[in-house]
């Protein structure tokens, strides 16, 4: 009963710390992320751009609404037709000479219709969904990117707090040294030099320890940052320092699905379509259009009421014959273009590959070294029990005693350092394949 009572008090003064596994962080990550945002707004602002380009199908409607006054001769003449108000009087020579001021209040509606454009309004729209594609590619980059970012700053703070861990389990081992060194000098066995080493050796431990506990405190901040929530938020990592299992796969797996699901293959592949198809509208402009042209008029002397209407629909053909060459050199732009982009990809698939065996070198390293340090975790933790037994019965010094304790500390660490990095390395290689998402092997 007094249990439940202190839990419920801590969680009503907000005590408690919030339990966070690797897919929480994962997930927190992606959600505040403001660069996936910026992507994100990006890609609707390519995906309104297709919406733009079939416009270019669809035909042009336009109203205006003008006044005019004037006593110009041409124009008093031809508003009065168009107005249907002329009369006989206005074939008088005077008043076709010397007209008298005339307003002309125009109504116009005009709808403009492309026949045929050459293909023109087909690339544009092309052009369009091929940068939502790509638009789309750079936004789950960002988000990859978001992953593994999160991955390596969680297991950054589970790697501070597991040496940390094992600084205090060093600092335990030291002091029961000292309490040792204490009772074999007690008996005789040793004097105040051994005693004073130990001490040294303990300060050198807390150093350790200190400089330990300040890089959790850091490792954290640093995950905080990652998950967008401030930085001194206090969380229980549920998450262990274990090695990663991932399905068996080879190298040459490996890299074919990097070169087929990586967003910087894929992004490479839609830009040579991109230039292609901008290569393609670039010629069109050679060819000749068709355009439909309609007109409605309504003219009148005042606002609302003496005047006409009349329509007016007609077709016309459109060819650039020359445009200052500024059309041969945009055709030439846009093969340059192209084979920049053809460059661009042998590049990308290349670096892909590149990392590919770069992770998967660095996963087997990795995994080597897990079995190395663990067995010379075992070999040293053994070698320590054994001197301090030796120590106890004068039979070893307290310089093979200091020794073995830290050799011990020193194989916790680097066994715990390469879990840290067999897990980096295959969160790199997931990512370098293509595979990292939220539901990749390598977050369980």
């Amino acid at each position: 009963m007094k249990t439940v009572l202190i839990t419920l008090l801590l969680a009503a003064t907000g005590w408690t710390q919030d339990a966070i596994s690797l897919k929480d962080a994962v997930r927190l990550a992606l959600e505040k992320n403001k660069s996936i945002a910026a992507s994100g707004a990006a890609e609707k602002a390519a995906e309104s751009r297709i919406t733009e380009a079939r416009g270019g199908l669809l035909p042009k409607v336009n109203y205006t609404e003008s006044w005019t006054r004037s006593d110009n001769p041409v124009f008093v003449f031809s508003s009065l037709l168009t107005q249907h108000q002329f009369g006989e009087e206005n074939f008088l020579l005077g008043p076709l000479n010397r007209p008298d001021f005339l307003n002309n209040f125009q109504s116009l509606v005009t709808a403009d219709q492309t026949l045929f454009d050459s293909g023109q309004s087909k690339h544009a729209i092309h052009s369009a969904e091929l940068a939502k594609d790509i638009a789309s590619e750079t936004r789950r980059l960002t988000e990859t990117e978001a992953i593994a970012g999160a991955v390596h700053a969680y297991f950054d703070a589970l790697l501070s707090a597991e040496q940390l861990k094992a600084a205090n389990q060093a600092m335990r081992s030291a002091e029961a040294d000292l309490q040792r060194a204490q009772t074999v000098r007690s008996a005789g066995m040793s004097t105040d030099a051994d005693v004073l080493s130990i001490r040294v050796h303990l300060a050198g431990v807390e150093e350790q320890r200190i400089r330990r506990s300040a890089d959790l405190d850091v490792a954290r901040a640093a995950l905080n940052d990652v998950m967008g929530v401030a930085l001194d938020t206090t969380h229980d990592l549920t998450g262990q320092l274990a090695r990663a299992v991932l399905k068996d796969s080879s190298l040459a797996d490996y890299e074919t699905s990097g070169v087929s699901e990586r967003a910087e293959s894929r992004q490479a592949k839609l830009a040579i379509r991109l230039a292609e198809t901008q290569s393609a509208e670039a010629r069109s402009s050679l060819l000749p259009q068709i355009v439909l042209h309609g007109a409605f008029e309504a003219d009148r002397q005042g606002f609302y009421d003496r005047g006409g209407a009349n329509w007016l629909v007609s077709a016309g053909l459109h060819w650039n014959l020359f445009n200052g060459f500024s059309d041969k050199a945009r055709i030439d732009e846009s093969k340059s273009l192209l084979r920049r982009s053809q460059a661009d990809e042998e590049r990308a698939v290349s670096g892909i590959r590149l990392q590919v065996r770069r992770a998967w070198a660095d996963l087997r390293a990795a995994e080597q070294r897990i079995e190395v340090e663990n067995a010379a975790v075992a070999e040293a933790e053994e070698s320590l029990r054994i001197t301090q037994n030796r120590y106890e019965a004068g039979m070893s010094n307290v310089t093979d005693l200091l020794r073995t304790e830290t050799a011990v500390l020193d194989a916790r660490t680097r066994y715990l350092a390469a879990i840290h990095d067999q897990r980096i390395a295959a969160t790199a290689l997931e990512m370098a394949a293509g595979r990292l998402t939220v539901d990749s092997e390598v977050l369980n």
